[in-house]
């Protein structure tokens, strides 16, 4: 009888460690999964957590992202249509001492066009700035306070100096997507 009893406690302890080292290579997996999503959307997985409220929703959401970006053609520009953005831009920029206020829109439908011309979904804003923030992390909060400042432009509430913000913020935007073959 002893000799079954040391045989199951054997067997059991395999079982415990084999357990252990499961859970450990689980955890370890989880770590470098959440480690690899906070290098890749830097700041936007901190905006996303925070929106969501936890960790696990989080990274869900940011995988998901990438996968659906990963089945888009996103393509770079030929360097006509990029030349032929870059002179809208400059349009847009000259505008601005005429017409501050007009400009924020036209900022924005310059930057919806370009987003459509690479491939990017131009549904509306919220999935905008997540198909963005796939591949370009570093400067999606630019378009979401652009967002922002142009939505309170509509309700009359944004200064000249806000206006000017925004089309700052569109033209990091702007830059960032402006992508040549």
């Amino acid at each position: 009888m002893g000799n079954l009893d040391s045989q199951t406690s054997t067997m059991l302890a395999v079982v415990v460690v084999l357990v252990l080292i499961a859970l450990a290579a689980w955890y370890f997996f989880q770590k470098k999964q959440s480690d690899r999503l906070q290098e890749r959307f830097g700041p936007e997985y901190g905006r996303t957590v925070d929106e969501l409220g936890n960790r696990a929703k989080a990274e869900a959401e940011l995988k998901a992202r990438e996968e659906r970006v990963g089945k888009l053609n996103i393509v770079p520009l030929e360097p006509s249509e990029a030349s032929r953005f870059s002179q809208a831009w400059a349009n847009v920029q000259a505008s601005f001492v005429d017409n501050p206020k007009g400009v924020v829109a036209l900022a924005d439908q310059l930057v919806r066009e370009l987003m459509a011309k690479r491939g990017y979904p131009v549904a509306d804003f919220e999935h905008r700035a997540a198909d963005i923030s796939v591949d370009h992390p570093a400067v999606v909060e630019n378009y979401r306070a652009a967002q922002v400042i142009a939505a309170r432009d509509a309700r009359g509430e944004a200064t000249t100096e806000d206006l000017r913000n925004a089309v700052v913020h569109y033209r990091v935007l702007f830059n960032e997507l402006l992508e040549v073959k």
